[in-house]
């Protein structure tokens, strides 16, 4: 009987690793007994609801709320046998999404000592808590919404303040790199071999959702400038992106005939996804029919990245699509 229902939920919490120390189960059990089928069952099944975009947990009887947690270290060494960039990113973002209800509902004592997990610095405060800036800096800076910067917020002797909402944001940055650092694990061949139909599983998922990053249709994607190849390299590797590279991947798809349900999806791996607001953000672009940043802008914006020979004398990311597009895709019609 799991005595504490969070190690379930936070399986990735040092008092969830001590725990399932403590019970006595060793790989080779989880790995080869009939009694842990389900452990591994739901071990494929997290890795993969992660592929897919979220993981649905579920803790309602203590038999499941064990599996849970057994399942979680079995996730990461099938993750681990696959040892791909984009998984390990993917699972990392999906397992700090399943948690966010779960904090939102916790007592702040809790958030403080979730928080010391990750060595964050946080007292609480009339507003909500207050964190070091150091600490502040190391998980905000990848924030991209103005207010998030740090010019921009209440600054006292080094401390900065925060609501409780912004302080469950932060953790969920901190639960994200703590499980994206820690992988892969080093496992041994015959280990990934005992799991081998799962892993199997597990890729397949994973091929069929790289290849939802094709353009279909008239899109040449061959004749994509590198600045546009690079922001569609990092949404699909879960990388959450600035303003001006969403605008100018977005213009530019919306320019060469792409459709406003593609590109949604296109923006699904972004750690703070919402498909509401991102449709609304490209029906917008779409219905104002805004042209794609010329080089210049992107070069301002830091989103000119992998010139290559094509982009001397090009001054726009169109010109070059157009240039490299008859010969890349020569038999490719053009849009009506």
């Amino acid at each position: 009987m799991i005595p504490d229902i969070s190690f379930a939920i936070y399986p990735f919490t040092s008092g969830a690793t001590a725990y399932v120390r403590e019970l006595g189960v060793t790989i080779p059990d989880l790995l080869n007994k009939r009694v842990y089928d389900r452990v591994r069952a739901r071990s494929m099944e997290r890795v993969i609801q992660a592929i897919e975009g979220r993981i649905e947990k579920n803790v309602g009887t203590e038999i499941q709320a064990e599996i849970e947690l057994l399942s979680y270290p079995v996730a990461r060494i099938i993750i681990s046998c696959i040892d791909d960039s984009y998984l390990i990113r993917r699972y990392a973002l999906a397992e700090s999404k399943a948690v966010y209800d779960s904090l939102k509902t916790e007592p702040k004592d809790f958030l403080i000592a979730m928080g010391a997990e990750f060595d964050m610095h946080v007292d609480l405060s009339d507003r909500g808590f207050d964190m070091h800036f150091t600490d502040y800096i190391r998980y905000a800076h990848r924030m991209h919404d103005p207010g998030w910067k740090l010019v921009n917020r209440r600054l006292h002797r080094g401390w900065v303040s925060l609501s409780t909402h912004e302080f469950t944001r932060l953790l969920l940055e901190a639960i994200s790199d703590h499980i994206q650092h820690d992988l892969p694990l080093d496992i041994p061949s015959e280990i990934c071999d005992a799991l081998s139909k799962y892993v199997s599983a597990v890729n397949e998922s994973l091929g069929t959702r790289k290849t939802e990053f094709d353009i279909k249709g008239a899109v040449c994607t061959e004749a994509f400038p590198p600045c546009i190849a690079h922001i569609l390299a990092r949404l699909q590797q879960g990388i959450n992106l600035p303003h001006s590279a969403r605008f100018a991947v977005t213009s530019f798809l919306l320019n060469i005939g792409m459709d406003v349900d593609g590109i949604v999806q296109m923006f699904g791996g972004s750690p703070d996804f919402d498909e509401s607001r991102t449709r609304y953000q490209v029906e917008h672009i779409a219905g104002r029919e805004y042209t794609a940043p010329g080089c210049d802008a992107m070069k301002t914006y830091g989103n000119c990245t992998g010139a290559d020979t094509l982009c001397e004398g090009i001054k726009h990311p169109l010109n070059y699509y157009r240039i490299k597009k008859k010969a890349a895709c020569p038999g490719s019609k053009k849009r009506p």
